[in-house]
């Protein structure tokens, strides 16, 4: 566990955290003083803050050891605990990050569900890139984390502004059901294929066809059918399962 004081580890995380500070504080006063919708800030935060920490694990690379990973999961989770209610309300720099993912139709458990929705997500996460690295498929672990970073963070925003065609959705904790849009199952639909077809050099031709054929079916079905706000790790277990089973009967 040395590692972990290594100092491209420290300011990557660092900047991880300052960047999410910006994003949500900005985002959080475009919700109160420009009454911008939730359901758009929420997803701006969720591409930001996806594809930054790519970004950084370029430029600022640390050692990918495992503990390193597991400890990133545990902080990724833990700080969640800065936006609990006490604290919200005697810092108001914090209530005003709160704001910028704190749908009015998803309280009073926003943060429940966030929080539990993550871990799960670090849940599946881990145990599937211990078995991609065991049988060298590594380079294939991002392709539903794609999907779901991508498909996902189109789905609601595409659905608000264009949705049509509604369906309904439920969420855990609570009989409330929430409408979903065909049109915003379309857009991982979508995302699935371009996601496929750019990672098409890793897959043999037979490979390449089932992963093409099932994987966005899959992965479209599963997005429409998870509780709310709990995309994340129903879509990397069937996705990682999925893709495991094709790289190893195709």
């Amino acid at each position: 566990m040395e590692k972990i004081l290594d100092l491209s580890y420290i300011l990557n995380q660092s900047l991880n955290i300052l960047f999410l500070v910006i994003i949500q504080f900005g985002n959080g006063l475009l919700v109160i003083h420009k009454n911008v919708k939730v359901n758009y800030t929420r997803k701006i935060n969720h591409f930001l803050l996806f594809f930054i920490p790519i970004i950084l694990n370029r430029d600022y690379a640390h050692d990918e050891a495992f503990g390193l990973y597991a400890l990133g999961a545990v902080l990724a989770v833990a700080k969640f605990g800065f936006y609990i209610k006490p604290v919200r309300d005697k810092v108001p720099f914090i209530d005003i990050m709160f704001r910028s993912f704190d749908r009015p139709e998803d309280r009073p458990r926003t943060l429940l569900w966030i929080v539990t929705q993550t871990a799960a997500g670090y849940l599946v996460l881990v145990p599937a890139a211990v078995i991609f690295a065991c049988f060298d498929l590594l380079h294939l672990v991002a392709i539903p984390i794609l999907i779901y970073g991508i498909g996902d963070g189109l789905a609601e925003p595409i659905g608000v502004r264009f949705g049509k065609h509604k369906y309904r959705a439920y969420a855990l904790f609570t009989d409330k059901k929430y409408a979903r849009t065909l049109e915003g199952s379309a857009a991982v639909f979508v995302t699935s294929l371009v996601i496929i077809a750019a990672f098409y050099n890793y897959f043999t031709a037979s490979q390449f066809i089932v992963a093409l054929a099932v994987i966005p079916v899959l992965m479209t079905v599963v997005e429409a059918f998870s509780p709310h706000t709990w995309d994340s790790p129903t879509m990397f277990f069937a996705g990682h399962l999925s893709l495991f089973a094709i790289m190893m009967f195709f």
